[in-house]
């Protein structure tokens, strides 16, 4: 009997899946939805009665759950870098040209897909079954959002076909539907509630939610546009998309490979227009050089893949009135004016505001109350004031809009440093915004990654007096915050749990959390390597931060200017004692070495033992730098099996010594 049940249940599946799919993804379905309902409704009551055969990538895991769980945080096995953006077709010609030449006139392909306007997701399979699927967070790891995930009918719980490998990770985009977004919020100002400024937003909002079951109801969508893994069945990214598509992947129809300049502009002229009729938001073509062997040639800047480019839309422009100029005060005292405008609608969403910059931009646009002004959305994103229409001036304008002189939260007098386009709050200790901004960095993920925190707790622990700087965080009890607004028992213990967790976080991030001004991550991250403690960085002469690789003038006076600050000096104290770290760990010390000092290395091809980023790292931690391109600074060469045959030309030419894996290890061992 348990055989014919087990037979019963396997047969629902399998069918269920393949109408989910017919559904989804080919939008071509073979039953009514009625039927369809009755079958989920038939597994789901043999599911509960047989809970022996219960399967993570059962069909009914789709519906989600109201049971909330916070997300952990998973390391990307493959960093999710950000593509270089480029508006103008010099730029991808540039693109095209440059890659031309880093490959040596060895032939080449593009493929050019459409950019989808969603959230970036990462998912990974092992033996045909979806294990994890994970938010890009910042490119280094992200969130865990496998129930949620679960419920998009686009991604396969099951893959179908032969052929894929044991263990890969597909990439793509989770979007929201116009249609889905435009009802979303409808329903939400029925209700009175905030609404979304755009289906990015709301996608990415929605993917967050610590309730799966509301997810479901959300309708999320999805577009995969990369296959990443050991054993690929092409050395063709294009190729690799097409097997995808046949393992139960939903792929765009609408990619293309093209093999001159000519058809990448083809396609994009042809999709600018025809963008407006697709079903989801997308602001861009991708051109990606389609050989995998070729992409690993090409390698990576620090940011984005040399071998891959986005092509931003231009964007779309509105014309309504000037009401008011606001001014709002940043992190970092920077005033930014903002217009404030009757509401229109521009690429799909309604604008009510938009940025004026500075000073310069306000007097070059000869701003006046009530003036009707043209509005971009720059990159599709942030809206900003690009002009003026200067013939529908009537005699009752309104006065002319001049900067302001004081700060608008504390009255301060507003400076403007030589060279900068913007003003200034001086008074950061003093500034609510500024404040509370210098808090936020603090706790912000790429920083502290303090859980439980965010914006609004922030505001509301600086209104109620609970905490003045960072440092107060590491004071605060359990006690103290359960029965705020919104603030129960169990959220109160996390906030304090996750802030004495951020005790572990390692100093480089710890150097990026105070908020030295031009200090960024990477940065920091130089900064920790380079000095083994607070106090060395806190001592060290402009001189000795220029030496230190990408410290430049600029940012070594501010480093100087960081720690000549009594309360700068006072805070780093209090938050020693609170047990941060501010020193180098042990193993990170042990590890380095000078084996590599003063080396340039550039690393290509294939390899056994390593990863790339993996021998990256290496070469880091033993003193060497490492460059994608090779030049006569090239010290040598870390070359796997299929080694670009542009870059051992030009190594050859340049008498530049190429070292295999075992080379290599032998000697930083």
């Amino acid at each position: 009997m348990d055989l014919l049940i087990k037979d019963k249940i396997d047969q629902l599946r399998t069918a269920l899946h393949q109408h989910n799919y017919n559904y989804y993804v080919l939008n071509a379905p073979t039953i009514s939805d009625k039927d369809f309902d009755d079958m989920m409704h038939e597994l789901q009551d043999l599911e509960e009665q047989y809970p022996e055969y219960v399967d993570e990538t059962s069909p009914t895991m789709r519906v989600g759950s109201d049971l909330s769980s916070e997300f952990k945080q998973v390391k990307h096995k493959y960093p999710m870098l950000s593509l270089a953006n480029t508006y103008s077709e010099d730029d991808v010609s540039e693109f095209y040209e440059r890659v031309k030449g880093l490959l040596g006139g060895e032939n080449f392909e593009i493929c050019c897909e459409l950019k989808f306007d969603g959230t970036s997701i990462s998912l990974t399979y092992e033996q045909g079954r979806l294990v994890q699927a994970v938010t890009r967070g910042d490119g280094e790891q992200g969130d865990d959002v496998t129930n949620n995930v679960k419920t998009i009918h686009a991604i396969p719980l099951k893959l179908t076909g032969t052929g894929y490998p044991d263990s890969f990770e597909m990439r793509g985009e989770v979007l929201m539907p116009w249609t889905v977004f435009e009802q979303l919020n409808k329903e939400r100002e029925e209700r009175e509630e905030p609404l979304f400024a755009n289906p990015r937003n709301a996608a990415s909002g929605t993917l967050k939610s610590q309730n799966s079951q509301l997810v479901a109801s959300r309708k999320l969508d999805s577009y995969l546009y990369y296959v990443l893994g050991e054993n690929l069945p092409h050395d063709g990214h294009y190729e690799n998309l097409q097997e995808a598509a046949r393992w139960g992947f939903k792929i765009s129809k609408n990619m293309k490979k093209c093999r001159t300049l000519q058809e990448i502009f083809d396609y994009i002229n042809y999709w600018d227009i025809e963008r407006k009729n697709l079903p989801v938001a997308t602001d861009g073509i991708v051109l990606k050089v389609n050989s995998r062997r070729q992409q690993l040639n090409l390698a990576n800047t620090a940011k984005s893949p040399r071998w891959a480019i986005a092509y931003k839309f231009q964007a779309e422009r509105a014309l309504t009135r000037l009401n008011k100029v606001t001014y709002q005060v940043g992190r970092t005292g920077a005033i930014t004016p903002v217009a404030n405008l009757d509401p229109v609608q521009l690429s799909g969403t309604v604008v009510k505001r938009a940025s004026l910059h500075n000073a310069d931009i306000i007097e070059g646009l000869d701003l006046h109350i009530g003036d009707m002004v043209y509005v971009e959305k720059g990159g599709e994103i942030i809206p900003k004031i690009t002009g003026v229409d200067k013939n529908s001036r009537t005699p009752e304008l309104g006065e002319k809009v001049s900067f302001i002189t004081q700060c608008p939260e504390c009255g301060t007098e507003l400076v403007r440093y030589e060279g900068e386009a913007a003003h200034y709050c001086p008074n950061q200790t003093a500034c609510p915004p500024q404040i509370k901004g210098m808090i936020e960095h603090f706790i912000s993920r790429k920083a502290m990654n303090i859980d439980g925190l965010g914006p609004e707790t922030v505001d509301l622990f600086y209104r109620l007096g609970l905490i003045h700087d960072p440092a107060d965080l590491y004071d605060l009890k359990a006690v103290q915050i359960k029965g705020l607004d919104r603030m129960g028992s169990k959220s109160a213990v996390n906030i304090v749990e996750g802030i004495a967790k951020s005790r572990e976080i390692p100093f480089d991030r710890v150097i990026f959390a105070l908020g030295i001004r031009f200090v960024g991550t990477t940065t920091a991250k130089i900064l920790g390597k380079s000095f083994a403690n607070i106090d060395q960085l806190a001592g060290a002469s402009k001189e000795q931060l220029m030496s230190v690789e990408e410290v430049g003038e600029k940012i070594a006076q501010s480093i100087i200017d960081y720690f000549a600050d009594e309360k700068n000096i006072r805070l780093v104290s209090r938050l020693r004692l609170a047990g941060l770290q501010f020193s180098r760990s042990e193993s990170d010390t042990a590890q380095q070495t000078d084996k590599l000092k003063d080396q340039v290395i550039v690393i290509s091809g294939v390899f056994k033992y390593h990863s790339r980023d993996e021998y990256k790292e290496l070469i880091e931690k033993n003193g060497g730098k490492n460059t994608g391109s090779i030049s006569a600074k090239t010290s040598f060469i870390l070359a796997g099996e299929n080694m670009g045959p542009a870059k051992y030309e030009k190594a050859k030419k340049l008498g530049i010594e190429i070292k295999s894996e075992d080379d290599f290890l032998e000697l930083i061992s």
